[in-house]
């Protein structure tokens, strides 16, 4: 049980990183500042960083957040005894739904870098989660037979070991070049998603809501499923 000193910790961090929220809705990321977020909260700015050094300890704070609430949400999608292209459709639904929901957040986590930042390597177990949700639907798949054969051939191995673990694992349905679709199709997710939030598609559809489905339909198809 944490301590008295702990809890008033905790409690001060879970403020500054709520403002540092309203700071990111207002002025972006790139012109977050600890200064700003200690005149919202009416603290002096040396009491701020006691708690985030610098304005890239808060921006971590805040991807590292982003990513674990969009993947909690991802995996609370996630049936696990649905056929896998309706897991698939669950789950880019729900990635879609958080981001409508979160859109500043999104942006940070896919949208344009912040000048003058770069996310360290805690982040990326954070920013896996909705691949490996996705990957374990692609290895559910390929272990219940689900997946076509594999077509064979090819060059060199265009997919590090680290993604295969994440897109499925080893299975002799999953090869290269199923996992290269996997990675497409992963990445399109979020192309889609980021078209859609940022207005690249604003006169170009009728239902955005039925579009999104066709077209997450379209990479379950592509990978297999």
């Amino acid at each position: 049980m944490p301590t008295a000193r702990e809890r008033v910790r905790l409690e001060i961090t879970g403020e500054i990183v709520e403002a540092a929220r309203r700071q990111l809705a207002e002025v972006g990321a790139a012109a977050l500042s600890l200064r700003a977020v200690a005149r919202e909260l009416g603290m002096a700015s040396s009491a701020v960083y006691r708690y985030f050094p610098s304005r890239d300890d808060l921006l971590t704070r805040l991807i590292i957040d982003g990513y674990d609430t969009l993947g909690a949400a991802a995996e609370a999608a996630d049936d696990p005894a649905a056929p896998p292209a309706e897991r698939w459709l669950a789950v880019c639904r729900a990635v879609r739904s958080w981001a409508h929901g979160h859109p500043h957040e999104y942006a940070l986590l896919y949208g344009s870098p912040v000048p003058g930042y770069a996310a360290p390597p805690d982040t990326v177990p954070a920013a896996a989660r909705v691949g490996v949700v996705l990957g374990r639907v692609l290895g559910d798949a390929a272990r219940a037979g689900a997946l076509p054969e594999p077509a064979g051939g090819g060059g060199p191995a265009l997919v590090t070991a680290e993604a295969v673990a994440v897109l499925g694992g080893e299975h002799p349905s999953l090869d290269d070049a199923a996992r290269v679709r996997a990675l497409l199709a992963w990445s399109a997710v979020y192309g889609t998603i980021s078209f859609e939030l940022f207005g690249h598609l604003v006169g170009s559809l009728t239902d955005g809501d039925r579009y999104f489905d066709r077209a997450m339909s379209e990479l379950a198809r592509l990978i297999g499923l």
